[in-house]
Protein backbone atom coordinates (compact mmCIF):
# COMPACT_ATOMS: atom_id res chain seq x y z
CA UNK A 1 0.00 0.00 0.00
CA UNK A 2 1.44 3.83 -0.53
CA UNK A 3 2.18 6.09 1.92
CA UNK A 4 -0.81 7.69 3.39
CA UNK A 5 -0.56 11.69 2.25
CA UNK A 6 -2.54 14.95 3.33
CA UNK A 7 -3.19 16.45 -0.44
CA UNK A 8 -4.03 20.12 -0.35
CA UNK A 9 -6.27 21.32 -3.56
CA UNK A 10 -6.43 25.16 -3.58
CA UNK A 11 -9.16 26.60 -5.68
CA UNK A 12 -10.61 29.26 -7.34
CA UNK A 13 -13.31 31.02 -6.70
CA UNK A 14 -16.31 29.69 -6.72
CA UNK A 15 -15.11 26.91 -5.35
CA UNK A 16 -13.66 26.33 -1.52
CA UNK A 17 -10.07 24.58 -1.35
CA UNK A 18 -10.50 21.07 -0.45
CA UNK A 19 -8.14 18.73 1.30
CA UNK A 20 -7.65 15.09 0.19
CA UNK A 21 -6.90 12.41 2.56
CA UNK A 22 -5.01 9.75 0.38
CA UNK A 23 -5.11 6.49 3.08
CA UNK A 24 -6.66 2.93 3.19
CA UNK A 25 -10.01 4.76 4.01
CA UNK A 26 -9.66 7.86 1.22
CA UNK A 27 -11.44 11.19 2.79
CA UNK A 28 -12.41 14.44 1.52
CA UNK A 29 -12.83 17.09 3.23
CA UNK A 30 -15.67 19.63 1.18
CA UNK A 31 -16.56 19.50 -1.95
CA UNK A 32 -16.52 22.55 -3.73
CA UNK A 33 -19.32 24.39 -5.45
CA UNK A 34 -21.99 22.70 -7.43
CA UNK A 35 -21.24 23.86 -11.12
CA UNK A 36 -17.68 22.81 -10.38
CA UNK A 37 -18.08 19.22 -9.57
CA UNK A 38 -16.55 17.59 -12.56
CA UNK A 39 -13.46 19.55 -11.79
CA UNK A 40 -13.74 18.34 -8.35
CA UNK A 41 -14.21 14.60 -9.69
CA UNK A 42 -10.97 15.13 -11.90
CA UNK A 43 -8.82 16.53 -8.63
CA UNK A 44 -9.96 13.27 -7.26
CA UNK A 45 -8.57 11.28 -10.04
CA UNK A 46 -5.11 13.20 -10.66
CA UNK A 47 -4.51 13.13 -6.75
CA UNK A 48 -4.71 9.12 -7.65
CA UNK A 49 -7.76 8.23 -5.79
CA UNK A 50 -10.84 6.63 -7.94
CA UNK A 51 -13.68 8.14 -6.48
CA UNK A 52 -15.26 4.62 -6.27
CA UNK A 53 -12.73 4.63 -3.52
CA UNK A 54 -13.78 7.66 -1.39
CA UNK A 55 -14.66 6.42 2.50
CA UNK A 56 -16.03 9.99 3.62
CA UNK A 57 -16.76 13.58 2.49
CA UNK A 58 -16.50 15.71 5.65
CA UNK A 59 -17.90 19.22 5.12
CA UNK A 60 -16.27 21.94 7.58
CA UNK A 61 -19.47 23.90 7.25
CA UNK A 62 -22.43 23.87 4.98
CA UNK A 63 -22.04 27.08 2.56
CA UNK A 64 -22.44 26.15 -1.03
CA UNK A 65 -19.00 26.77 -1.95
CA UNK A 66 -18.11 23.82 0.06
CA UNK A 67 -20.75 21.49 -0.31
CA UNK A 68 -21.65 22.00 -4.07
CA UNK A 69 -19.95 18.04 -4.96
CA UNK A 70 -22.12 16.34 -2.36
CA UNK A 71 -24.99 15.68 -4.55
CA UNK A 72 -22.95 14.21 -7.43
CA UNK A 73 -20.84 11.95 -5.10
CA UNK A 74 -23.03 11.18 -3.13
CA UNK A 75 -25.40 9.86 -5.80
CA UNK A 76 -23.16 8.27 -8.22
CA UNK A 77 -20.93 6.92 -6.12
CA UNK A 78 -22.43 6.54 -2.76
CA UNK A 79 -19.87 8.44 -0.78
CA UNK A 80 -20.77 8.45 2.86
CA UNK A 81 -20.74 12.47 3.94
CA UNK A 82 -20.28 13.72 7.48
CA UNK A 83 -21.13 16.65 9.24
CA UNK A 84 -21.89 18.84 12.72
CA UNK A 85 -25.22 17.14 13.72
CA UNK A 86 -26.35 21.15 13.80
CA UNK A 87 -25.47 20.97 9.90
CA UNK A 88 -27.08 17.95 9.99
CA UNK A 89 -30.52 18.09 11.00
CA UNK A 90 -30.80 20.91 9.28
CA UNK A 91 -29.80 19.66 6.23
CA UNK A 92 -31.46 15.91 6.58
CA UNK A 93 -35.29 17.96 7.92
CA UNK A 94 -34.52 19.84 4.26
CA UNK A 95 -35.20 22.97 6.40
CA UNK A 96 -35.27 26.18 4.18
CA UNK A 97 -32.27 27.47 6.79
CA UNK A 98 -30.19 24.23 5.44
CA UNK A 99 -26.81 25.84 4.06
CA UNK A 100 -28.13 29.56 4.23
CA UNK A 101 -28.66 29.35 0.59
CA UNK A 102 -32.00 30.82 0.38
CA UNK A 103 -31.02 34.07 2.55
CA UNK A 104 -28.16 33.84 0.74
CA UNK A 105 -29.61 33.40 -3.18
CA UNK A 106 -27.16 30.48 -3.19
CA UNK A 107 -28.33 27.00 -5.36
CA UNK A 108 -27.25 23.71 -3.57
CA UNK A 109 -28.02 20.75 -4.88
CA UNK A 110 -29.69 18.37 -2.12
CA UNK A 111 -28.03 15.79 0.18
CA UNK A 112 -27.67 13.80 2.75
CA UNK A 113 -25.72 13.77 6.08
CA UNK A 114 -25.19 9.86 6.79
CA UNK A 115 -23.05 10.40 9.96
CA UNK A 116 -23.47 13.39 12.65
CA UNK A 117 -20.26 14.76 14.10
CA UNK A 118 -19.49 15.95 17.61
CA UNK A 119 -16.43 17.83 19.18
CA UNK A 120 -14.05 15.74 19.83
CA UNK A 121 -14.96 12.90 17.56
CA UNK A 122 -11.84 10.97 15.97
CA UNK A 123 -12.10 9.75 12.07
CA UNK A 124 -9.33 6.94 10.74
CA UNK A 125 -8.22 7.07 7.84
CA UNK A 126 -6.23 3.72 8.16
CA UNK A 127 -3.07 5.26 9.27
CA UNK A 128 -4.43 8.45 10.11
CA UNK A 129 -6.72 9.45 13.18
CA UNK A 130 -8.35 13.40 12.37
CA UNK A 131 -10.02 15.15 15.47
CA UNK A 132 -13.09 16.99 14.98
CA UNK A 133 -12.56 20.16 16.77
CA UNK A 134 -16.37 22.14 16.77
CA UNK A 135 -15.11 25.88 16.02
CA UNK A 136 -18.45 27.78 15.58
CA UNK A 137 -18.42 31.51 14.46
CA UNK A 138 -18.36 31.35 11.08
CA UNK A 139 -21.30 29.31 11.60
CA UNK A 140 -22.57 27.38 14.26
CA UNK A 141 -21.78 24.10 13.02
CA UNK A 142 -18.25 25.20 11.72
CA UNK A 143 -15.94 22.08 12.39
CA UNK A 144 -12.23 21.85 11.89
CA UNK A 145 -10.01 19.18 11.88
CA UNK A 146 -6.84 18.00 13.55
CA UNK A 147 -4.29 15.61 12.40
CA UNK A 148 -1.67 15.72 15.01
CA UNK A 149 1.08 13.25 13.11
CA UNK A 150 2.14 15.95 11.08
CA UNK A 151 0.61 18.74 13.05
CA UNK A 152 -1.99 19.71 10.33
CA UNK A 153 -4.71 22.03 10.66
CA UNK A 154 -7.86 22.74 8.49
CA UNK A 155 -9.80 25.14 9.68
CA UNK A 156 -12.35 26.10 6.94
CA UNK A 157 -13.30 29.57 7.16
CA UNK A 158 -12.76 30.54 10.75
CA UNK A 159 -9.24 32.37 9.49
CA UNK A 160 -7.56 32.10 6.27
CA UNK A 161 -3.64 33.06 5.85
CA UNK A 162 -4.82 36.88 5.69
CA UNK A 163 -8.44 37.53 6.04
CA UNK A 164 -11.09 35.82 8.40
CA UNK A 165 -14.34 34.22 7.36
CA UNK A 166 -17.45 36.93 7.07
CA UNK A 167 -19.53 36.60 10.09
CA UNK A 168 -23.30 36.04 10.14
CA UNK A 169 -25.73 38.07 12.47
CA UNK A 170 -28.51 37.50 11.41
CA UNK A 171 -28.44 33.60 10.74
CA UNK A 172 -25.61 32.64 13.19
CA UNK A 173 -26.35 34.91 16.09
CA UNK A 174 -25.36 38.24 17.43
CA UNK A 175 -22.50 36.09 19.64
CA UNK A 176 -20.68 34.90 16.41
CA UNK A 177 -17.48 37.26 16.91
CA UNK A 178 -17.49 36.18 20.57
CA UNK A 179 -17.64 32.30 18.93
CA UNK A 180 -14.70 32.87 16.51
CA UNK A 181 -12.34 34.29 19.16
CA UNK A 182 -13.06 31.69 21.87
CA UNK A 183 -12.17 28.85 18.36
CA UNK A 184 -8.90 30.86 17.67
CA UNK A 185 -7.65 30.46 21.55
CA UNK A 186 -8.79 26.78 21.39
CA UNK A 187 -6.54 26.27 18.44
CA UNK A 188 -3.93 28.45 19.41
CA UNK A 189 -3.18 25.95 22.48
CA UNK A 190 -2.30 22.93 19.66
CA UNK A 191 1.11 22.35 17.89
CA UNK A 192 0.54 23.34 14.67
CA UNK A 193 2.72 22.66 11.87
CA UNK A 194 0.41 23.93 8.74
CA UNK A 195 -2.66 24.86 8.22
CA UNK A 196 -5.25 24.86 5.21
CA UNK A 197 -8.70 26.91 5.31
CA UNK A 198 -11.25 26.89 2.73
CA UNK A 199 -9.71 29.91 0.60
CA UNK A 200 -5.81 30.94 -0.77
CA UNK A 201 -3.11 29.56 -0.02
CA UNK A 202 -1.36 27.18 2.33
CA UNK A 203 -0.59 28.79 5.94
CA UNK A 204 2.26 28.66 6.44
CA UNK A 205 2.62 30.51 9.79
CA UNK A 206 -0.95 28.84 11.35
CA UNK A 207 -0.15 30.56 14.63
CA UNK A 208 0.91 34.73 13.22
CA UNK A 209 -2.57 34.06 11.17
CA UNK A 210 -4.49 33.43 14.31
CA UNK A 211 -3.39 36.09 16.60
CA UNK A 212 -4.01 38.47 13.26
CA UNK A 213 -7.40 36.77 13.09
CA UNK A 214 -8.06 37.38 16.76
CA UNK A 215 -7.14 41.07 16.61
CA UNK A 216 -9.05 41.69 13.68
CA UNK A 217 -12.27 39.94 15.56
CA UNK A 218 -11.49 41.82 18.65
CA UNK A 219 -11.23 45.41 16.99
CA UNK A 220 -14.94 44.33 15.27
CA UNK A 221 -16.22 44.11 18.67
CA UNK A 222 -15.90 47.65 18.86
CA UNK A 223 -16.71 48.72 15.22
CA UNK A 224 -20.17 46.80 14.25
CA UNK A 225 -20.73 48.67 10.82
CA UNK A 226 -17.02 46.59 9.86
CA UNK A 227 -18.35 43.06 10.49
CA UNK A 228 -21.52 44.35 8.13
CA UNK A 229 -19.55 45.64 5.38
CA UNK A 230 -17.14 42.85 5.50
CA UNK A 231 -19.96 40.58 5.28
CA UNK A 232 -21.66 42.37 2.42
CA UNK A 233 -18.95 42.50 -0.11
CA UNK A 234 -17.91 38.63 0.34
CA UNK A 235 -21.72 38.02 -0.44
CA UNK A 236 -22.02 40.17 -3.04
CA UNK A 237 -18.91 39.31 -4.55
CA UNK A 238 -19.86 35.80 -4.32
CA UNK A 239 -23.44 36.51 -6.28
CA UNK A 240 -21.32 38.52 -8.83
CA UNK A 241 -18.97 35.48 -9.08
CA UNK A 242 -21.59 32.72 -9.28
CA UNK A 243 -23.51 34.97 -11.94
CA UNK A 244 -20.54 36.15 -13.35
CA UNK A 245 -21.52 39.78 -12.94
CA UNK A 246 -24.50 41.69 -12.68
CA UNK A 247 -26.03 44.05 -15.55
CA UNK A 248 -26.72 47.46 -14.43
CA UNK A 249 -30.76 47.12 -15.48
CA UNK A 250 -30.79 44.37 -13.22
CA UNK A 251 -29.20 45.40 -10.55
CA UNK A 252 -32.08 46.88 -7.93
CA UNK A 253 -34.50 43.86 -9.03
CA UNK A 254 -31.72 41.21 -7.66
CA UNK A 255 -30.54 43.29 -4.64
CA UNK A 256 -34.11 43.68 -3.52
CA UNK A 257 -34.98 40.23 -3.25
CA UNK A 258 -32.19 38.85 -1.22
CA UNK A 259 -32.84 38.31 2.49
CA UNK A 260 -29.08 38.91 2.66
CA UNK A 261 -29.25 42.79 1.30
CA UNK A 262 -32.87 43.48 3.26
CA UNK A 263 -31.15 42.87 6.66
CA UNK A 264 -28.44 44.73 6.44
CA UNK A 265 -29.79 47.79 4.73
CA UNK A 266 -32.75 47.84 7.65
CA UNK A 267 -30.66 46.28 10.68
CA UNK A 268 -27.42 46.98 10.30
CA UNK A 269 -27.07 50.56 8.42
CA UNK A 270 -30.48 51.47 9.63
CA UNK A 271 -31.38 52.33 5.90
CA UNK A 272 -34.31 51.83 3.10
CA UNK A 273 -32.90 48.50 0.94
CA UNK A 274 -33.83 50.99 -1.97
CA UNK A 275 -31.16 53.30 -0.81
CA UNK A 276 -28.50 51.03 -0.14
CA UNK A 277 -28.34 49.49 -3.07
CA UNK A 278 -26.35 53.04 -4.11
CA UNK A 279 -24.64 52.55 -1.23
CA UNK A 280 -23.34 49.44 -1.45
CA UNK A 281 -22.26 49.95 -4.63
CA UNK A 282 -20.05 53.09 -4.39
CA UNK A 283 -18.69 50.81 -1.55
CA UNK A 284 -17.72 47.84 -3.73
CA UNK A 285 -15.97 50.06 -6.40
CA UNK A 286 -14.24 52.25 -3.52
CA UNK A 287 -13.03 49.50 -2.08
CA UNK A 288 -12.31 47.32 -5.47
CA UNK A 289 -14.49 44.46 -4.80
CA UNK A 290 -15.69 44.86 -8.12
CA UNK A 291 -15.81 47.05 -11.37
CA UNK A 292 -18.03 47.96 -14.06
CA UNK A 293 -17.44 46.78 -17.22
CA UNK A 294 -19.67 47.79 -20.01
CA UNK A 295 -22.76 48.50 -17.72
CA UNK A 296 -21.71 45.14 -15.72
CA UNK A 297 -20.57 44.62 -12.27
CA UNK A 298 -17.82 42.12 -12.46
CA UNK A 299 -16.24 40.82 -9.26
CA UNK A 300 -12.19 42.22 -9.03
CA UNK A 301 -10.94 38.50 -7.40
CA UNK A 302 -9.97 36.01 -9.61
CA UNK A 303 -12.98 33.14 -10.33
CA UNK A 304 -14.09 30.29 -12.57
CA UNK A 305 -17.55 31.66 -14.47
CA UNK A 306 -20.07 28.83 -13.49
CA UNK A 307 -21.96 27.15 -15.99
CA UNK A 308 -25.45 29.00 -16.90
CA UNK A 309 -27.07 26.22 -17.27
CA UNK A 310 -26.34 24.60 -14.12
CA UNK A 311 -27.12 28.46 -12.29
CA UNK A 312 -31.20 28.29 -13.95
CA UNK A 313 -31.59 25.02 -11.84
CA UNK A 314 -31.36 27.47 -8.75
CA UNK A 315 -31.88 24.35 -6.22
CA UNK A 316 -32.55 25.30 -2.52
CA UNK A 317 -33.03 23.60 0.16
CA UNK A 318 -36.77 24.17 0.22
CA UNK A 319 -36.87 22.41 -3.39
CA UNK A 320 -35.40 19.19 -2.30
CA UNK A 321 -37.49 16.03 -1.88
CA UNK A 322 -36.88 12.68 -0.65
CA UNK A 323 -36.79 11.09 -3.66
CA UNK A 324 -33.40 13.02 -4.27
CA UNK A 325 -31.64 10.69 -1.94
CA UNK A 326 -32.58 7.62 -3.68
CA UNK A 327 -30.00 5.96 -4.93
Amino acid sequence: MQKSSIIFLERKFPSANMILIKDQFPMLIDTGFGSEVKETERFIKEAGVSPEELQLIVNTHYHSDHVGGNFYLQKQYGTQIAAHKWDADLINACDPEACSAEWLDQPVEPYRVDRKLSDNDEIHTGSRTLKVLHTPGHTLGHISLYEPEEEVLICGDLFHRNDIGWINNFREGVASIQRSLESLDRLSKLPIGRAYSGHGPQIENPLAAINAARNRFEKWLTSPEKVSWHACKRIFSFTLIIKNGLAKEEMDHYLLQCGWFQDFARYSFLVQPEEFIQILLDEMIRSGAASWHNNRLIAATSYQASNEEWLNKNMKPRDWKPHYFLA
